[in-house]
């Protein structure tokens, strides 16, 4: 059987509040569900977010106005579902960027979500004045990562290494750049 892609109709990246972030970083789900606007699944408290919800609470911690730019919950809003993760890694730096991230919970991959956050991101920064570009890092190998935001019209413009993925290629949009 052929799985099908369907897209989805209304996703919302949920932004979450530091005491949910914190909880989802130490993996307990019953915490993060008493603080998030939406109901949580155990898989947004695993072992393999558990470094991005820590990052996020303690950036969160030092820099409270970040909260509005970073890592959410994409959320299924016609299934009441969470599929995912996905936002900046931060508000625009000094030179006007942003990094964009986003991760499908599997269960739900090949259904248009990732797709939709990142339209999401995108239309978020284009609509604030103080972003330039927009990057986004993949890994060399995951060719659905990268065939999405070549979609939209980011351009390679290098490599670097990361310490918890490895090699990432590096993608950057001008925003109000070509999309397709």
């Amino acid at each position: 059987m052929t799985e099908v892609m369907t897209e989805p109709k209304h996703v919302t990246i949920v932004q979450l509040n530091e005491a949910a972030l914190t909880a989802l970083a130490d993996g307990d789900i019953v915490a993060a569900n008493q603080e998030s606007p939406v109901e949580l699944t155990p898989y947004c408290a695993g072992s393999h977010w558990s470094s991005v919800w820590r990052r996020r609470s303690e950036q969160v911690a030092t820099d409270p106005a970040s909260a509005a730019w970073i890592t959410g919950i994409v959320w299924d809003d016609d299934r009441r579902l969470v599929v995912g993760r996905a936002g900046f890694h931060g508000p625009p730096d000094g030179d006007g960027r942003v990094e964009v991230g986003y991760a499908i919970d599997p269960a739900h991959r090949r259904r248009g979500y990732a797709r939709a956050a990142l339209e999401l991101m995108l239309d978020r920064a284009a609509r604030d004045p103080r972003v330039r570009v927009v990057r986004a890092t993949v890994s060399p190998t995951n060719l659905a990562s990268r065939n999405l935001v070549r979609q939209y019209g980011f351009v390679e413009v290098g490599e670097q290494w990361d310490d918890e993925d490895g090699v990432e290629t590096i993608y950057e949009l001008t925003p109000g750049g070509a999309r397709t």
